[in-house]
């Protein structure tokens, strides 16, 4: 009997998990009905003859209610062989259920299903801060980072770890490129072989080709691509990109800035982190503002200073231009502030 059973509930531990959860579900709803059949004045409705199989299958056993007749007990006893086996069975694999989904998820083989998520393409140090940044920026971002290392680099509830080369289209679909709100490409400086990579061409040549792929396949995606040298930018024309970052240039420029001008460092930094001081912010046209003089000083006394169109910096000697439909208006200001005076609009940082 004893290798029969063992027979039986080695059988039981290979077969499919869908099977297998309908078959209990099956015994337990069964095995109820039938008991309060048997018993109708022991247990007083099917529902007490669930509680009575599921704390007889779990092995508790309050002893609340339990069988009196002949017929009963047998379905006690069919419970005991079997149900608290099968029971056993199905709890463990829906724990292991549990461990293969995290480990495929640390290991960057699931598909991200979200929408309007942030798609970082390569890890370095960079990445690490734009990840960062954005969580302390918005606490509710999704972010899907894509690399080609064996496990998830950093483990956080908002990022999501897609593992694949990131010129191949199959990779960009599982992090769901299509709907998201905008995708960054850092470069990367190490390959898989541990090797550090010191000519620039080669590295931002790996980056011309993850946003080939992305242009060719995503065109209309928001697309910030970091690259080592300045030069190489002009192999780039070809495609769209957004905005580039020259992340050595910048350090060395903002280096020198603060060599000649002491504390411009600290207010560059203030400026590109959204944790305290003031930031930067794109704020809606108001519909009474016709040249950029009305929107400066109504925005002055309301706490927040206009400083560009875009790219142009120079709108203090532009006060009495008008503004140019599809202006883009950002202002320095505080947070408080910002939610204050444009509520809708969006933070550009």
């Amino acid at each position: 009997m004893h290798f029969l059973l063992s027979r039986l509930f080695h059988r039981l531990v290979k077969l499919n998990n869908r099977f297998l959860i309908w078959s209990s579900i099956a015994m337990i709803g069964s095995c109820s009905f039938l008991i309060y059949w048997l018993e109708p004045d022991t247990y007083g409705n099917p529902f007490n003859g669930l509680w009575w199989v599921m704390s007889t299958i779990t092995t508790v056993g309050y002893g609340d209610f339990y069988p009196h007749t002949v017929a009963g007990k047998l379905v006690g006893m069919l419970i005991f062989m079997f149900g608290i086996g099968l029971g056993s069975i199905l709890i463990s694999k829906l724990v292991d259920t549990f461990f293969v989904f995290k480990r495929n998820k640390e290991a960057g083989n699931l598909k991200y299903t979200g929408s309007n998520h942030f798609v970082i393409i390569e890890w370095s140090t960079h990445a690490a801060s734009a990840i960062q940044e954005i969580l302390h920026t918005d606490a509710a971002a999704e972010i899907v980072l894509i690399d080609e290392r064996a496990q998830t680099p950093i483990l956080h509830d908002n990022v999501h770890y897609v593992r694949g080369n990131p010129v191949l289209p199959e990779t960009l679909q599982n992090a769901n490129l299509a709907e998201a709100k905008a995708v960054f490409i850092f470069s990367k400086e190490m390959t898989e072989d541990g090797m550090f990579l010191h000519d620039s061409s080669f590295i931002d040549g790996k980056t011309l080709l993850i946003a080939t792929a992305i242009e060719r396949n995503y065109a209309e995606i928001y697309t910030i691509v970091e690259i080592k040298e300045r030069e190489n930018i002009h192999s780039f024309t070809h495609i769209k990109v957004n905005e580039f970052i020259l992340g050595d240039e910048t350090i060395s420029r903002l280096a020198v800035r603060s060599a000649f001008n002491p504390g411009a460092a600290a207010i560059i930094s203030q400026l590109l982190t959204s944790r305290d001081g003031e930031d930067l912010y794109e704020i809606a046209h108001r519909i009474h503002w016709h040249h950029y003089r009305d929107a400066f000083e109504e925005l002055l006394n309301e706490g927040a200073t206009l400083i560009s169109n875009g790219k142009e910096l120079n709108i203090n000697r532009r006060l009495d231009e008008e503004i140019p439909k599809g202006a883009r208006l950002f202002v320095i200001c505080d947070h408080a502030t910002y939610l204050r005076i444009s509520p809708i609009a969006q933070v550009t940082k």
